[in-house]
């Protein structure tokens, strides 16, 4: 034995657990006996009734353009000003900076807990391959520390931005792991539905998986922003179930309920997966609205109760797309609660799962995936006992686990000098 968490509780079992990994795998999760003297184990853990759960999985992070605030920010706070502003950025991204800024963001997740990670690094003329080459590099220098799934991003659009397809290709053709897709940056909708084909296109060609950006803004008045449909009805005429996936989708908010239930029907049919990004969402959305300001997140539970698989992530720290942000998704988790009218223990156990096994299906590690004999030990100790207050208090990650190593760890002591406690102290002395 490598590694035994000792007297764990997790989300869905009553009672307390031991976890025994064994080089980087689980292989046995077993009512906890307590303290064994004499414990084989290379390191022994015990979590005193801690919460346990699987390492989270961010599905759709921009780990090129982060903490580029530093240099700019946003002049508008759009969408257009976002994309306007960080293009301008990008003529001045060298190897080294993009490293730097990606490198201070990935050690910040794992610290958060954070064991893999989906990056959406840009492709286009304006950077070409500079942010899927860092990630490449960076890929196998955190091997041991994170997964590092690269997405080859078109954020100025394919038509719209002549060359972008052959960098797409390249991109794939030295180890991307993802096509992605930017479905509404062109300048028609015909181009539009050019570009969908396109990506599904690469996706086919390269056997990979595809990762659209989709739907991303307050209303479906300009149909640029109302592709999801066209998306899933593409998916299923390409058997390609189960690998496309869709984030922001904030324009769905704006449809009766109706109509939305009736796409998300459409998606979960599709295998669609659907990915809010709320922290983002929330700072670009309803900027035109002088009254009644739209704050267009998807509506959670909507996919829910349409079966459609659905994670959340970052998107974006720091940057003209999205000001805030530690790559947590503890934080998020608990923004995508509030905002959308979700509270209650069940609310809260399918939010956090959103992070974690339904993350996981997203992104395609299931089968690998979980705190079960036989999983990848990904694993991650609360500084909590308590597993309904793990999104309300958002408490220490007090180990990171990937296959089985502690890649990071977090100590705080906290001293209440107040009250009867500050008493008590100056009665003792």
């Amino acid at each position: 034995m490598d590694l035994v968490l000792r007297n764990a509780r997790l989300v869905d079992e009553p009672g307390l657990v031991d976890v025994v990994v064994e080089h980087g795998t689980i292989t046995a999760v077993t009512a906890a006996v307590g303290t064994v003297p004499g414990d084989p184990a290379t390191r022994v853990v015990d979590c005193a009734g801690r919460v346990v759960v699987p390492g989270f999985v961010e599905s759709h992070l921009h780990v090129d353009k982060a903490l580029l605030d530093r240099e700019r920010a946003n002049p508008d706070g759009t969408l257009a000003g976002a994309i306007a502003v960080t293009g301008e950025l990008k003529r001045g991204f060298t190897h080294g900076s993009v490293r730097d800024r990606a490198r201070t963001l990935l050690d910040q997740a794992i610290t958060n807990g954070t064991t893999l990670v989906r990056a959406h690094p840009d492709v286009d003329p304006i950077v070409g391959l500079t942010g899927v080459e860092v990630l490449l590099g960076l890929r196998d220098e955190y091997r041991d520390a994170l997964d590092l799934l690269i997405v080859a991003f078109p954020q100025e659009g394919i038509a719209k931005a002549p060359g972008t397809l052959a960098l797409l290709r390249e991109a794939l053709g030295a180890g991307a792991d993802v096509i992605g897709g930017c479905t509404y940056n062109e300048w028609t909708l015909a181009e539009c539905h050019e570009h969908v084909e396109t990506v599904l296109d690469l996706a086919e060609e390269f056997d990979v998986p595809a990762d659209l950006h989709a739907d991303f803004a307050d209303d479906t008045s300009d149909p640029r922003f109302a592709l999801a449909r066209v998306i899933a009805d593409a998916v299923v005429r390409r058997g390609m179930q189960g690998r496309v996936a869709l984030g922001h989708m904030t324009s769905s908010a704006s449809l009766p309920w109706t109509e939305r239930a009736d796409l998300f029907a459409r998606l979960a049919e599709a295998g669609v997966a659907v990915v809010p990004l709320p922290a983002t969402d929330l700072h670009l959305g309803g900027r035109a609205d002088d009254h009644d300001v739209r704050r267009g997140v998807v509506p959670v539970r909507d996919l829910w109760a349409a079966g459609v698989t659905s994670a959340y992530s970052s998107n974006n720290v720091r940057n003209a797309f999205t000001p805030f942000g530690n790559a947590d998704l503890l934080d998020i988790g608990l923004l995508l609660a509030q905002v959308g009218h979700l509270s209650g223990q069940e609310d809260l156990a399918r939010v956090l799962d959103m992070a974690t096994t339904s993350a996981a299906r997203v992104v395609g590690i299931a089968e690998t995936y979980g705190i079960r004999p036989g999983a990848d030990a990904d694993l991650v100790l609360l500084s909590t006992t308590d597993p309904a207050g793990v999104l309300l208090d958002r408490p220490d990650r007090a180990l990171v686990v990937k296959r089985g190593r502690v890649v990071a760890e977090t100590t705080r002591t906290t001293v209440l000098t107040t009250g009867t406690t500050r008493s008590k102290e100056l009665s003792n002395a």
